[in-house]
């Protein structure tokens, strides 16, 4: 079993919780996921190792509550355990070999972004991060991605913090004075990564996406995540989850995406309904 170590709110609907779970925490590297089950009779779900601590053999996971696997793990508490943690699975970000690169992140997706830029600097390269987020009371990790950013941009649709405007907006502006990166990775909504890729497409810069969003059952399994990357079909979970965001289709991925959403709304009612019958 999994004890939760720690559980931090980091705004109203994500969550942060530190996992035990050595073996994982002794090989995950940025850009790879875990599978867990909150309890036996608990669904498998797919989440993004958001960081980790070898000598303590810890694993940080942020999550947003969606559905009714991530409404029964947010009721867990510190010194609960979880019936199953398993990983590190997927490729890790390939970043060996970059000098400069541009960190995109959008809502919770700024939880994967975070250890790929973080490991980017620690290699000596040269990182501008652009983090996004729908109004002020939904930022995340503003703190964290600074520490690791030579240069930094806080957006925010409604203008309540930061730059008002999208992650696109400090991107064009960047480009418009000349400046150029030799890669761009961007993590965070499809429709997100879909206008960051429209956005680097004219200046040929190498962009790299993470297809996390649209992962169910994270072995390949289910084939609830493939996409069409150039004309083939693959497997977000088993071939990814990064992939070329100039080969992606993002509109096929985010009519796939779409389908699930009144299910996993059904399934946080019923769960919240549970906790409910629990407190009376």
């Amino acid at each position: 079993m999994y004890e939760i170590l720690k559980k931090q709110a980091l705004n109203p609907t994500v969550t942060l919780m530190d996992i035990y779970a050595p073996y994982v925490a002794k090989k995950a590297q940025a850009g790879q996921f875990v599978i867990l089950r909150v309890d036996e009779a608990g669904e498998r779900i797919p989440l993004t190792v958001a960081g980790y601590d070898r000598e303590k053999g810890s694993v940080t996971i942020i999550f947003q509550v969606v559905g009714g696997t991530t409404e029964l793990l947010n009721h867990k508490e510190v010194g609960d355990r979880l019936q199953d943690f398993v990983g590190p699975l997927g490729k890790p970000t390939e970043t060996e070999g970059l000098k400069k690169v541009c960190v995109v992140g959008g809502g919770v997706g700024c939880a994967i972004a975070l250890p790929v830029a973080r490991k980017l600097k620690e290699q000596g390269c040269n990182v501008t991060s652009i983090i996004g987020f729908r109004s002020k009371d939904l930022v995340i990790l503003e703190e964290e991605f600074k520490a690791v950013s030579d240069t930094f941009y806080m957006m925010t649709d409604d203008g309540s913090y930061g730059q008002k405007g999208n992650v696109c907006v400090p991107l064009n502006e960047m480009y418009a004075r000349g400046e150029d990166f030799d890669e761009v990775i961007a993590i965070g909504p499809l429709v997100m990564m879909k206008f960051v890729c429209l956005a680097t497409k004219p200046h040929g810069t190498k962009t790299v996406v993470s297809m996390n969003p649209i992962m169910i059952d994270g072995t390949g399994m289910c084939g609830c995540c493939r996409l069409s990357v150039d004309g083939k079909m693959m497997f977000a979970c088993v071939d990814g989850p990064d992939f070329d965001g100039q080969k992606v289709d993002f509109d096929e991925a985010m009519s796939r995406a779409r389908s699930y959403t009144e299910f996993e709304a059904r399934a946080r009612e019923k769960a919240c309904n549970l906790f409910k019958k629990e407190v009376q």
